[in-house]
């Protein structure tokens, strides 16, 4: 059984990489993508995944984001969450919002698997060298509600699978779709999960880089670069084909290597979630959508033991800030994109069945609108 498990993860991970929207013409916005076009090209940004897909009934995981590689806890990174539905589960939220920073990796996982994603990513922090005396660790967990495809009441992710999933991350191309916390995920009535995507501004505004990684699990009208695919499709929230289906929820996380402050990061995760709208996301009253944005310029870290009584930091002024923010809406909007465009078919719990994007057609209407050549 394991070994069918692996190698239908590795049959599925071997073709992330030629089902991204951009592969075939989608090109969202006017900047451009980063090398990997993922939240990876962030500098010193990581990711890892540990996904369960296990029997008839368990499809599910954990997403990690490793803000950069050395010890978290002592050099935090300034962070800021926006929520733009909160019908949803962010473990961590209250630290962040008084103190301004995160000081642990970001953990995505499922709605009742949070317990599991806070002792996973705490024994991690405990284990670390220069931590030995730490005593209150502040744990950054996300979720979206798997429940269709997953059997989520079994509670199957446990603290060691988030120590894995942290122990795998990497930089460099990002897996998207069926992995991770997006394992059981359903987006616009489509198979949806993990997707990213990054933009790098021109250097005469300063070269920066902004990267998002979502977990999709959603609903709405399904809009890909301006294009109504779902009212196409005949898919879309109050449809006879998905008239109660618009409620789930979107985990964003936000990465940038400019250096913001926590009062410009939570101006710049308020974007993210403008580019969620422009797929076509309404924010449903059952959806939990949170926007994690951190910053990992060096020269804004938070030291936790300081050799000063202040900080002498560089922050970029306010009037700068519009060219990340665009950044951030075109990024949130790809990242999206991608999770559906590399997501496959599944099924899962009970039998249920979610269907993937139907990309031929959906290729088919963007050359009808000329989107597509």
């Amino acid at each position: 059984m394991r070994y069918l498990i692996f190698l239908l993860l590795a049959i599925t991970c071997s073709s992330y990489a030629q089902k991204r929207a951009r592969d075939i013409g989608i090109k969202i916005g006017v900047l451009s993508p980063g090398k990997f076009n993922a939240i990876t090209d962030v500098a010193g940004v990581k990711v890892g995944h540990k996904t369960l897909i296990v029997g008839a009934n368990i499809r599910t995981g954990v997403t990690v984001i490793l803000p950069h590689a050395s010890n978290v806890f002592q050099e935090k990174v300034p962070a800021a969450i926006f929520v733009g539905n909160g019908f949803g589960k962010l473990a961590g939220t209250t630290q962040v919002v008084e103190l301004g920073n995160i000081e642990t990796p970001i953990v995505l996982t499922n709605t009742l698997s949070i317990a599991a994603g806070i002792e996973g990513v705490v024994q991690y922090m405990l284990s670390l060298p220069g931590n030995e005396n730490v005593q209150s660790v502040n744990a950054i967990v996300g979720e979206t509600n798997d429940g269709y495809l997953n059997d989520i009441r079994g509670m199957h992710v446990t603290a060691q699978h988030v120590k894995d999933a942290i122990a795998q991350a990497q930089s460099g191309p990002v897996a998207e779709g069926n992995v991770g916390a997006g394992t059981g995920t359903i987006c616009f009535g489509f198979k949806g999960g993990i997707g990213t995507a990054s933009r790098v501004l021109p250097q005469q505004v300063g070269g920066y880089t902004v990267g998002v990684l979502v977990q999709t699990n959603f609903g709405g009208v399904l809009q890909i670069d301006g294009v109504p695919v779902g009212e196409a499709l005949k898919k879309y929230f109050m449809s006879d084909v998905l008239q109660n289906n618009s409620d789930g929820s979107c985990m964003m996380v936000v990465a940038t290597d400019a250096p913001l402050d926590a009062r410009n990061l939570e101006r710049l995760a308020k974007r993210a979630f403008m580019g969620l709208a422009k797929t076509g996301g309404i924010a449903s009253n059952g959806s939990g959508d949170y926007i994690i944005a951190f910053s990992t310029h060096t020269a804004v870290r938070v030291k936790h033991n300081p050799d000063d009584r202040t900080y002498n930091t560089i922050q970029l002024i306010n009037d700068a800030t519009s060219p990340l923010f665009m950044a951030a809406i075109e990024a949130t909007e790809e990242a999206i994109i991608n999770s559906l465009w590399a997501a496959e078919t599944m099924t899962g719990k009970d039998g249920h069945t979610i269907q993937a994007l139907p990309r031929e057609e959906v290729i088919r209407l963007m050359k009808q609108h000329g989107v597509v050549k």
